[in-house]
């Protein structure tokens, strides 16, 4: 009887690993343009200290022909995963304010490792401007907060890792 509680309650603490995932969580802030206006394309994705990515967290666009307009994140990521991309995408979203969360998995849903990583977040806008942040982090165990740059494509931005 014992036995069988004890792999009861391991059966159910391995399937309730993503419950006590490390939480990763972007405030975006997409400012407002002045003149033609369209709402910019973005992806969010994480690398491994290798540079090989490891999750795409975001990916609004509208449309697949301005897809490799998000040239960085294309390179990297969409022009080798098709069904990726196709499961990840939403649709562009106006200026604004956004906050995201996430599970910090990969992109076949397991934990991510300790260790260092780098965060990306690219926007693109047509006939407009185009911008690239990255932000080193490591997983540790330890929470941490990071103030992303902000530029004329996005401002003021938080990335916040929540152990």
């Amino acid at each position: 009887m014992r036995k069988n509680l004890l792999l009861i309650i391991f059966i159910w603490l391995s399937s309730t690993t993503t419950l006590f995932a490390t939480e990763l969580q972007l405030s975006l802030n997409l400012p407002q343009q002045s003149g033609e206006y369209h709402n910019p394309y973005v992806a969010v994705w994480i690398e491994n200290s290798k540079g090989k990515s490891v999750r795409t967290l975001v990916l609004w666009r509208e449309g697949s022909k301005w897809l490799k307009d998000i040239r960085r994140w294309w390179r990297k990521v969409g022009r080798k995963d098709e069904t990726l991309v196709d499961a990840i995408t939403s649709a562009t979203r106006a200026a604004g304010s956004y906050q995201l969360t996430f599970q910090a998995l990969d992109d076949d849903k397991n934990p991510l490792a300790s260790g260092n990583y780098i965060l990306h977040l690219e926007v693109v806008r047509e006939n407009g401007g185009r911008a690239i942040i990255k932000q080193k982090f490591t997983l540790n165990g330890t929470s941490q907060t990071f103030t992303l740059a902000p530029n004329p494509e996005v401002a003021k931005s938080i990335f916040t890792i929540k152990e």
